[in-house]
């Protein structure tokens, strides 16, 4: 206030001096004015030029000096720190808005190149970052409130493979509002895959069970996408067209206002999984490799505090299960499709990640859990005492897998002779024995070598020590890629050793129902041609196993070797 009456009475005396001269001037002849005062005015004048401008300059450096904060440059910067804030409240900034991810992602990457620099900016979210620059939208306001609120910000970089194809919906700002951090609002839903549909919610997540609804609740401000509704089945196996309409369909929701949304009934402070127990499961191989497993890569990031709800609930399932499902989650499982109230969370997965059959791919896994790391989880489940074979310290031990009904030997005893000749101590196991899963889970552990026709029980490979070996006796009809598929890959991850006999036209049943020149024998792809239907009818559940048991006594001293 002082460099403003300054200013305003050095400019009244100028003027003031200025008048005082025109008024001498008028008073001086024109010849002498013109010749010998000329030069003083222009003098004067620019005089008064500069003292005012000085006094400009002096005015604006005084009175708007507060305003030039060098922080506020400084935050500008570009390099910002990419982070992820978890801390949870109620409140909602009206300023969130949205970001629509589509394959190939051409605009969004993640950059590792960011140096660790805290950027605090104020009211200025960033919007986007494109190939190592950064875009910025400076949203006006007219809030005092607003205007004085310093927000501190993440960007959520998402980097995406070329085949990925996403729909996002998230409110990228974390705001610090009243001392209290806001936590990241999303919807992430990838359909791309093969095996199985997933999404991430986070947010204000609130799910109706009998209503099969997933609600994420915000005050977004959406800008890209006015999609807002996905729907799942979050079973893994989703090729299986028939299966899947079996799996009751997930909605998923937002942003909707919280006014408009159910309120919650039951809230959680840790996140939610929710998955299906219905399809094929009750089969052995299926219940490990369409929900065990993929359930172990979804959770077991969370160390347990995580919520598991269950939709196409299966009680005797779970309580098969029970003993593994403790050791992902620390808390009871949610029935969703009894449940009436509304319940809450900070985060929910909708699907389980899966990744191939019986194994886990580490290289995209959360903290590249392996089936190194499953396998390990289920000899603490089960107790299981050897975890890899001991060479030469004892007599080898072979488990015969019987099947019941299709697919079995028909000359078993010949097989266990000649096992037993080589060398094996022999344990045979059949339907009976693996109804009680923790005790012939430590029966398979404390063998050496397993072997069976393809199927399910062949998924019991999992308990054997590291450094065992699988035989698998693949049944006549061209079949060799599907069953090595199924357990052969696998066999690899779980560190063991995989052997495959693959029977002669000899040796299979079929010889006694169909003549030699049939398509069966002939042309068995022409019946692969028919449909799975015909496939599954005449080579898995037509035929039954005699073993040329000279042919297959080398296989046995095979697996030998790598015991001694």
């Amino acid at each position: 206030m002082a460099s403003y009456t300054l200013y305003h009475h050095s400019l009244g005396a100028l003027c003031r001096r200025s008048k005082e001269d025109k008024d001498i001037n008028m008073k001086l002849p024109k010849t002498t004015q013109g010749r010998v005062e000329a030069p003083k005015l222009r003098k004067l004048g620019t005089t008064a030029l500069i003292i005012c401008c000085l006094l400009i300059s002096f005015f604006f450096f005084v009175v708007l000096r507060p305003s030039f904060d060098p922080s506020s440059i400084l935050n500008l910067h570009t390099n910002i720190t990419i982070q992820v804030l978890e801390e949870n409240t109620s409140f909602v900034d009206e300023r969130n808005f949205e970001r629509n991810i589509l394959s190939p992602p051409v605009e969004e990457q993640r950059e590792d190149n960011f140096t660790s620099t805290n950027a605090t900016l104020i009211s200025w979210p960033l919007l986007r970052e494109e190939k190592g620059s950064e875009s910025m939208r400076i949203n006006g306001s007219t809030n005092a409130e607003e205007e004085n609120t310093k927000s501190k910000l993440e960007i959520a970089g998402v980097e995406l493979e070329s085949h990925v194809d996403v729909v996002e919906r998230n409110q990228e700002a974390h705001d610090i509002v009243g001392g209290e951090v806001l936590p990241k609002s999303n919807i992430l839903c990838d359909f791309s895959q093969r095996r199985s549909d997933t999404c991430v919610v986070e947010g204000d997540v609130r799910v109706l069970g009998r209503a099969s609804t997933i609600i994420l609740a915000g005050d977004l401000q959406l800008h890209t996408s006015p999609q807002d509704t996905w729907k799942v089945r979050p079973y893994a196996r989703k090729w299986e067209q028939p299966i899947m309409e079996k799996i009751k369909e997930l909605t998923l929701k937002g942003p909707i206002k919280p006014k408009e949304s159910p309120k919650c009934v039951v809230n959680h402070d840790v996140p939610a999984i929710i998955f299906s127990t219905g399809g094929f499961l009750g089969n052995f191989f299926h219940d490990f490799t369409d929900v065990l497993i993929p359930l172990f890569i979804t959770s077991r990031q969370y160390n347990g505090d995580v919520r598991f709800l269950v939709t196409n609930f299966n009680s005797r399932w779970i309580k098969k299960y029970q003993p593994l499902l403790l050791r992902l989650s620390r808390f009871p499982i949610i029935n969703l499709d009894g449940e009436k109230s509304t319940h809450c969370f900070p985060k929910a997965h909708v699907g389980l990640i899966s990744h191939k059959e019986l194994s886990i791919n580490s290289s995209i896994s959360p903290n590249g859990y392996s089936m190194t790391e499953f396998r390990e989880l289920l000899r603490t489940c089960y107790s299981l005492s050897r975890n890899s074979v001991s060479k030469g310290t004892r007599r080898p031990r072979l488990l015969i897998v019987f099947r019941k009904g299709s697919r079995t030997f028909m000359n078993k005893k010949e097989v266990i002779l000649m096992a037993r000749g080589l060398g094996y101590k022999v344990v045979l196991a059949g339907p009976e024995e693996t109804h009680n899963l923790p005790r012939f889970a430590r029966i398979v552990n404390s063998c050496d070598v397993m072997m069976g026709v393809h199927g399910a029980g062949l998924a019991n490979m999992m308990f054997l020590p590291d450094n065992a070996t699988l035989i698998q006796i693949v049944p006549w009809g061209r079949l060799g890629y599907a069953c090595r598929h199924d357990f052969g890959n696998p066999a690899p991850d779980m560190g063991l050793r995989y052997l495959e006999y693959e029977i002669r036209e000899e040796e299979s049943s079929l010889i006694y129902q169909y003549p030699r020149d049939h398509p069966v024998f002939s042309d068995p792809l022409s019946i692969h041609k028919q449909g799975w239907n015909a496939l599954w009818s005449i080579f898995l559940n037509q035929q039954n196993i005699k073993l040329d048991v000279r042919r297959f006594r080398g296989v046995l001293q095979e697996a030998l070797k790598s015991l001694r």
